[in-house]
């Protein structure tokens, strides 16, 4: 039986050609993600290695510890309400992200947000890959000493040979993880979530026991009067912001498998807020640790482990931050590229396929020239994907609720031709417009220098204007972009 709450696609549109099985909407029955596993969903993906190292780059550039935490828990309270907002089709119509851009951006215009989507991916996905092999790496090396003069000078791109096979091992765990499909993600985020927090708690008891809180924790930092805080404030929460704003897009992805809107908005809120801020805070409080135990500040938890001398213990070590590594990999970099490559051409490539060309990218943009440094991270990737992902956000929540009041036409959905969504010939303008409306506002200040306070607010700037220009042109000339049947009666009402 059909709900407001969810519904069944009832016409067969299986032949179409933007249309294959794992694009296409998820029965009811299927549905099995329960409140738990969205809150281990969100607990796996922020217990990972950058999340415990964010508040570094804002204290490197000089905020103390309290200034660091504030800045991340707002910007991820500001980026949850897009995520749950984008999440609600998912789970009303068990449709991925790139099938819901259809309904904005068009049928084929939809490849447009699918891919920039999935660039970002590849580039976090080959970070994440990185520093998931390079602690591989420092452990072998720990155990066994030789592994470190593997190949003596021999390098490729940057990387030694010991380097490079540990990256390579790495990558492939997570494609193998991705070849088994959904609900075999489903389990493993299962069981990694409450293992990376029992392990972290255990680091954070222990360093506590040992050092005390630290001098990190009573340092005030240098930002200590608003004039000077504020420069920094602004585009470091765009930084929190845009750390999570892919999630806000392709969120569909994992909610098309939701029980419900309760459990998925439930689950999603417990999960993502507190382990965000609880672990920053952690990643403080032991590296503050540190300074007193090793004379220096160590942000990278790998490298405090590799001082624990039992072999056990760094075996045990390694397996949790693998895990970790892995479990935000997978759920946040390669799921959603799968899905966009996907929908690129259904007919051709699967959603294996599509995490395989994922994990290929991923390697070949030499993610580890990538974090140089806190600023470039936070204010250069992290700032400047946030002008691609902010109109995105924007456009897919103005067409849905704004618009469309939430209905959509789930077969039209799939037909490349003479459906709701054709509009001309598969692109929605309206959207085009807005979506470089609102990237060329978001990132002008990076090459003007005297808009160079608009870059700082980039996500926010780019989501205001591809809000305001979509609907504005949706409303205001219907006809000329050939809106839908069911739009042209929604906003005529």
């Amino acid at each position: 039986m059909q709900t407001a709450a969810q519904v069944d696609m009832t016409a067969d549109v299986s032949g179409n050609r933007l249309f294959n099985k794992d694009l296409a909407p998820v029965k009811i029955k299927e549905r099995n993600w329960n409140t738990y596993n969205f809150a281990a969903l969100w607990i796996g993906m922020a217990h990972c290695i950058p999340t415990y190292m964010l508040a570094a780059g804002l204290i490197a550039l000089g905020m103390n510890w309290k200034q660091a935490i504030f800045t991340i828990t707002l910007g991820n309270l500001i980026v949850l309400i897009p995520i749950l907002l984008n999440a609600h089709p998912g789970t009303k119509y068990g449709i991925p992200f790139p099938v819901l851009a259809r309904a904005s951006f068009g049928t084929w215009g939809a490849n447009i947000p699918a891919l920039l989507r999935a660039g970002v991916a590849t580039g976090w996905f080959g970070i994440n890959t990185f520093i998931g092999g390079a602690a591989l790496n420092n452990f072998m090396i720990t155990l066994v000493p030789g592994w470190k003069s593997l190949g003596g000078s021999f390098s490729i791109a940057g990387l030694s040979l010991p380097a490079l096979i540990t990256f390579m091992v790495f990558w492939a765990v997570q494609i193998w993880i991705i070849y088994k499909g959904m609900n075999a993600i489903r389990i493993f985020e299962n069981w990694a979530a409450p293992l990376v927090l029992v392990m972290a708690t255990a680091l954070l008891i222990y360093v506590i026991s040992k050092a005390g809180l630290g001098p990190i924790m009573s340092d005030p930092g240098k930002l200590q009067n608003f004039k000077d805080f504020f420069p920094v404030f602004v585009p470091s929460l765009t930084g929190m912001v845009a750390f999570w704003a892919t999630l806000s897009l392709n969120i569909p992805d994992f909610t098309r498998f939701g029980k419900g809107q309760k459990e998925q908005m439930i689950g999603q809120t417990v999960g993502l807020l507190p382990t965000m801020t609880i672990f920053s805070s952690m990643g403080v409080i032991i590296t503050s640790a540190t300074v007193v135990l090793y004379g220096k500040a160590m942000w990278d938890p790998s490298e405090i482990l590799l001082k624990f001398s039992n072999p056990f213990v760094l075996l045990f070590s390694l397996f949790g931050i693998l895990v970790a590594s892995v479990s935000v990999n997978i759920a946040a970099n390669i799921v959603s590229p799968a899905n966009d490559f996907s929908n690129l051409a259904p007919k051709h490539i699967s959603f294996k396929t599509g995490g395989l060309i994922t994990g290929i990218i991923g390697i070949l943009i030499m993610p580890w020239k990538l974090m140089t440094n806190a600023g470039d991270y936070i204010f250069n990737w992290l700032g400047v994907y946030s002008g691609f992902l902010g109109p995105i956000a924007a456009i897919l929540i103005a067409d849905y609720f704004v618009l469309r009041k939430k209905e959509l036409i789930v077969e039209d959905l799939y037909k490349d031709e003479g459906g709701e969504y054709g509009y001309t010939r598969g692109f929605n303008i309206a959207a085009i417009i807005a979506l470089v409306a609102g990237i060329f506002v978001a990132l002008i200040g990076k090459i003007v220098p005297s808009l160079g306070w608009l870059f700082s607010y980039a996500w926010f700037v780019g989501f205001a204007v591809a809000f305001v220009v979509y609907i504005a042109l949706m409303k205001g000339m219907p006809q000329t972009f050939n809106a839908g049947r069911t739009l042209k009666r929604t906003m005529a009402n």
